[in-house]
């Protein structure tokens, strides 16, 4: 009996022991559950009016307005129509993203398009949409704006010539490489960051304005007479035109992936919208009219950083400003977007549709990590053979089937979802606009000037129906035997562990 009474009385002690344990413990648990939200949803869920202005302002404008001049310019060959399709993309913008005001306010779900299309059409081409995001447009995404950032970087140190492919390239895989391990190893940092490289993006922009306002108030304005002669029109020049154009205003959806820390989403969704994008539209506008005032079509065609050329004729002997700070701005979208890359695969994570592992968070740094480096590594890929222009054709043209098919899916659940409550409304004609829109965007380029780079593109979309019926409607077993392990050694490899198992 006293051995009995000795067992039951250590057995107690060991109780009592493990609940103070327990109790000592969660603080933290609850702290480290804080910090993976601030992860999850980075900007709190107090969102306002003036910070969803910001948001757009400041995820639109970044390496797509120093690249993109030249491209558009190239299509038409002429300053006036060149113009028209800069203040045309900005009104496409606005349109599009009024369409998704009302998606973000009637299905309140972050993620963007997934959401919206897994309700209207259902979890086959919401995985598409994921299986696209992943592979194609937000990888391509993050190397063409570290391609960009690579041409400015090193247009000072090649003065009068081109940049050698070979340096562009290998400063654009460093890029991506230091961008992946700031934000890998700390939130904190990468948000540091990009409050700095925002601020710097915003001086350069008002500095090329407030230059081309002083030059035209002086009378700068030979380049603007006859500014329609020579222009070359055609369905498939405007379409190309516009996927370069539209690629400068890519961000305009970024609030949908917010949607659910808004506050007051019903009011400030919209009118951070009906101003951001405008106002962006009246910076990138009054940004090429400052080009245009220093640098003739045929210059600035030849010019291989655009900005810098402004820079050399304007503020010598301070040109160098413009490409530092072109360079700022360039690195504040490639962390920008690295930063709020996670979100999107936590959500398809979440939903089954992709490796597990890609939505787990670092235990030590509390960053997706795994997300992040998936990212680098694939943008790395895309970097090798790869040039701005076509990376800009190819990723427009995949984006622009999902946009479009998001709006569709607008104009189908006014129909099919009638209970569902809208508290913004827009009128039917503009998600029938954008809809018609994006499908000549989409078709224009593949009838008029074919290239088998966009049946790969197409095919590589349709594949994922392959990795859907095998992997996530079927659930293979041998497929689990293999993701399993593989799971398992990449966790204790990056030291990550999902979100459920944080919040226990």
């Amino acid at each position: 009996m006293g051995e009995e009474s000795l067992k039951r009385r250590k057995g107690e002690d060991k109780g009592r022991e493990d609940r103070q344990s327990i109790q000592s413990h969660e603080p933290q648990t609850m702290n480290l559950q804080k910090q993976a939200n601030l992860f999850l949803f980075p900007l709190g869920p107090w969102v306002g009016l003036i910070s969803g202005i910001c948001m757009i302002v400041g995820t639109i404008i970044g390496s797509g307005i120093f690249v993109s001049p030249k491209s558009v310019l190239a299509n038409v060959e002429a300053v006036g129509p060149c113009l028209t399709i800069w203040a045309a993309c900005g009104v496409l913008a606005t349109l599009g993203a009024l369409c998704f005001a009302e998606l973000g306010t009637m299905i309140t779900k972050s993620g963007g398009e997934y959401p919206y299309l897994m309700e209207a059409f259902g979890p086959i081409p919401a995985f598409l949409f994921s299986w696209t995001s992943l592979l194609v447009t937000k990888p391509s995404s993050f190397a063409i704006i570290c391609l960009s950032f690579a041409e400015y970087a090193s247009a000072p140190f090649y003065p009068g010539c081109d940049p050698p492919q070979a340096v562009i390239k290998c400063l654009a895989a460093a890029a991506i490489v230091v961008i992946t391990i700031v934000n890998s190893l700390s939130v904190k940092l990468g948000s540091y960051l990009q409050n700095f490289l925002t601020a710097a993006k915003m001086i350069i922009v008002a500095i090329i304005i407030v230059s081309g306002i002083v030059l035209l108030a002086q009378g700068k304005t030979d380049n603007f007479k006859d500014s329609f002669k020579g222009s070359k029109i055609s369905v498939s020049s405007i379409s190309l035109a516009f996927y370069n154009g539209l690629w400068a205003y890519d961000g305009w959806n970024q609030l949908n992936y917010i949607t659910e820390e808004l506050k007051n989403p019903y009011r400030n969704l919209p009118l951070s919208i009906i101003i951001g994008i405008p106002l962006v539209t009246v910076c990138y506008v009054l940004i090429n009219v400052s080009y245009f005032t220093v640098m003739t079509s045929t210059e600035l065609l030849q010019s291989q950083a655009v900005a810098v050329t402004f820079g050399d004729r304007v503020l010598y002997p301070a040109s160098w400003i413009v490409p530092l700070f072109v360079v700022f701005s360039t690195l504040g979208s490639a962390n920008g977007t690295c930063f709020t890359a996670g979100r999107l695969v936590y959500v398809a994570g979440r939903e089954g549709h992709v490796l597990k592992i890609l939505s787990y968070i670092s235990v030590k740094h509390l960053t997706p990590a795994p997300a992040i480096i998936f990212y680098g590594a694939i943008a790395i890929i895309y970097i090798i053979p790869g040039d701005i222009n076509s990376l800009i054709n190819y990723f427009s043209f995949a984006v622009w089937i999902f946009y479009g098919l998001t709006v569709f899916a607008l104009i189908v659940m006014r129909f099919t979802r009638k209970e569902l409550k809208r508290p913004i409304r827009v009128p039917i004609i503009i998600p029938v606009i954008v809809t018609l829109v994006s499908i000549v965007l989409v078709l224009a380029p593949i009838i008029s000037a074919p290239e088998l780079p966009y049946l790969y593109c197409t095919l590589f979309i349709l594949s994922g129906l392959i990795v859907y019926a095998l992997f996530v409607h079927l659930k293979f077993s041998w497929a689990q035997k293999i993701s399993k392990p593989l799971t398992m050694h990449l966790q204790m490899l990056l030291e990550v562990v999902p979100e459920e198992d944080v919040t226990e």
